[in-house]
C-alpha cells in the first residue's frame, strides 16, 4: 500500500498551472492572482488545441478551463482530450452556469467550476481542494494498481464475497481454478458457483454457512475438494472475516491447491511402505540365518514372534507397539548365533558350563543389535527376554516392571512354542502342558495379564502354529 499525505511532495514546490482564456484581459488577471497567491503559470492558451499542446508539453498541475474558447474546440471538448492521454485535474472558469453546460461539464468529471467574476480567496480554496483531491485520488490509483498486481500474483485462489455470499472479486488463480472468468463469476452466488465437498464421501460443504457458525473469525479446513466442470482439485480451505467494527461485511476465502502435496504424500506412504517391507526382510534374513546353525528350532523366532503380536492384540497394544514386538520376537534368539552348533543340537541334557554358555545367548543378541538404529528398544527386549517378573530369570535377575512389557510378552510366547514343538531332547508336549507352565508360573515368573491374554488367544481364539 502506498502511504498518502495530504501536504504535498516538497513543500517549497509551487504548483504549475496552465491557464486556458480566450479574452486576454482576464487570463492576464487571473495569471496575476496566481502570481499573488504563491502558484506558477506555466502558459496561457486562448485555443483548445494551443491547450492540448501546452498540457502535453509542460504537464502542469493544474489547468484553469474556460469553457468558452476560440477555435472549434470549446474547453470541454479539450478537456476531455487532454483527460485521455494524462490525468491532470482541471476546473472550470466560466460566466455560463447553465443546466446544460453543466452536465457535459460533469461528464469530464471536473475537479471545480468556478462562476466569473470570483475573488482570490475562491480561486485559492478550489485550487487548492481540487490539489487535494488529485493527490489522494492518485495515490488511491496506486495503491489499487499495487493491490490488483499483488491479488492476482497471488499464487493461491483468492475469493471475496459480500456478507451476502456473493462474488465481488476473484484472482486469475482462482479463474483458472474454477474455469470462470472475473466477469462471469462477479455478483454470481459463491454457493452456486464454487462446489466443495468432503475428499471420501463427496458431501456438500457450504464452507460460508460453517464460517458464519463459527464464532472465531476464521476458518480452516485442511482437506477438502473443489468440484469443476472437468475435474476435482484437493484443497486446503481458509476463509476470514472482513469487519467493519464488529461487523462482518464480507470473506476473504483462499482456496489451496494440494494436489503436488497429496502426490508428495502418497509417493512418501508407498516409500516408507517398501522401506518397511526391505526392514521386515532384513530383519527375517537375520533371523533365518541364526535358525541355520540349530535346524531343530527353525521356524522358532518366527513362530514365537507370530503368538507374541496375538497377545499384544488381545492387550489392545498400538499398532507400532505389535510391529515392535513382532520384529524382537522375530531376533530374540538372534544371540544364538555364537553357540556351538553340537551344544545347541545335543539331544541328551546339557551340563552346567553348557547351560552357562546357552544363558549367553541375550546378552550376546544385545551387543548384534544395540547399535542398529531401530525406531523401538529392540535390543533391549532381546536381552529381557529371559527374565522373570520375581526376579529369577537372566541375565541380570530383573524383577516387576523394571522388564519391557514386549519383553514380558515375548517371554510368555517364547515358553509356549519351546514346550509346544520339538526339541532334540524330547518330543513335543503340546499346548494342555505348554499352558499348564504358564498358568503355574503366572505372578511369579510371567505377568498375569500376559498369561490371561495367551491362555484367551490359545483357547477361544483356537490358535495354532499351522494356521
Amino acid at each position: 500500500m502506498i502511504p498518502y499525505s495530504s501536504q504535498p511532495e516538497c513543500s517549497n514546490e509551487r504548483s504549475r498551472i496552465l491557464i486556458v482564456e480566450d479574452e486576454a484581459i482576464i487570463a492576464l488577471n487571473i495569471k496575476g492572482s496566481l502570481n499573488a497567491l504563491g502558484y506558477t503559470t506555466i502558459g496561457v492558451a486562448s485555443t483548445g488545441e494551443k491547450a492540448i499542446e501546452l498540457a502535453l508539453e509542460q504537464l502542469p498541475d493544474l489547468i484553469l478551463m474556460d469553457i468558452m474558447l476560440e477555435g472549434d474546440m470549446d474547453g470541454i471538448e479539450t478537456a476531455e482530450k487532454i483527460n485521455k492521454e494524462y490525468c491532470i485535474p482541471v476546473i472550470y472558469i466560466t460566466a455560463y452556469a447553465d443546466e446544460e453546460t453543466l452536465s457535459r461539464a460533469k461528464i469530464t468529471e471536473p475537479f471545480g467550476y468556478i462562476i466569473k467574476p470570483f475573488e482570490d480567496r475562491e480561486l485559492s480554496l478550489t485550487i487548492e481542494m481540487a490539489l487535494y483531491k488529485h493527490r489522494a485520488e492518485c495515490a488511491l490509483k496506486e495503491n489499487r494498481r499495487w493491490l490488483k498486481t499483488t491479488f492476482n500474483s497471488i499464487g493461491d485462489a483468492v475469493i471475496t464475497t459480500d456478507k451476502y455470499g456473493q462474488i465481488k472479486s476473484v484472482n486469475k488463480t482462482a479463474s483458472l481454478m474454477l474455469g470462470c472468468s472475473a466477469e462471469y463469476l462477479f455478483a454470481k452466488k459463491f454457493s452456486s458457483e464454487v462446489d466443495m465437498v468432503e475428499p471420501t464421501s463427496f458431501k456438500h460443504l457450504n464452507i460460508l454457512d460453517d464460517f458464519a457458525n463459527n464464532k472465531e473469525n476464521t476458518l480452516q479446513i485442511d482437506d477438502a475438494t473443489l468440484k469443476t466442470k472437468n475435474k476435482l482439485i484437493p484443497v486446503s480451505v481458509n476463509i476470514s472475516g472482513i469487519k467493519d467494527r464488529k461487523t462482518t461485511i464480507g470473506t476473504v476465502i483462499v482456496l489451496r491447491d494440494i494436489s503436488q502435496l497429496k502426490q508428495s504424500e502418497a509417493a512418501l506412504k508407498n516409500s516408507l511402505k517398501q522401506l518397511r517391507h526391505t526392514f521386515d526382510e532384513t530383519v527375517a534374513s537375520l533371523a533365518i540365518m541364526s535358525e541355520k546353525r540349530d535346524p531343530y528350532t527353525s521356524g522358532h523366532q518366527q513362530r514365537v514372534a507370530e503368538l507374541a503380536c496375538r497377545i499384544a492384540i488381545k492387550l489392545q497394544m498400538s499398532v507400532e507397539d505389535i510391529h515392535c514386538i513382532k520384529i524382537a520376537g522375530i531376533l530374540h534368539d538372534v544371540g544364538k548365533f555364537s553357540i556351538p552348533a553340537e551344544i545347541l543340537s545335543k539331544p541328551t541334557k546339557l551340563t552346567d558350563i553348557e547351560m552357562s554358555l546357552v544363558k549367553t545367548h541375550p546378552e550376546v543378541g544385545y551387543e548384534i543389535l544395540k547399535e542398529i538404529s531401530f525406531p523401538w528398544p529392540v535390543a533391549k527386549i532381546v536381552l529381557q527376554h529371559h527374565e522373570r517378573i520375581d526376579g529369577s530369570g537372566y541375565p541380570t535377575g530383573l524383577s516387576g516392571n523394571n522388564i519391557l512389557l514386549e519383553a514380558r510378552i515375548i517371554a510368555v510366547a517364547d515358553v509356549v512354542e519351546a514346550m509346544s514343538s520339538h526339541r532334540p531332547y524330547r518330543p513335543a508336549l503340546g499346548f494342555e502342558k505348554a499352558t499348564d507352565e504358564i498358568i503355574r508360573g503366572r505372578g511369579t515368573h510371567y505377568e498375569p495379564n500376559v498369561v490371561d491374554a495367551c491362555i484367551a488367544v490359545i483357547k477361544d481364539d483356537k490358535f495354532s502354529f499351522d494356521q
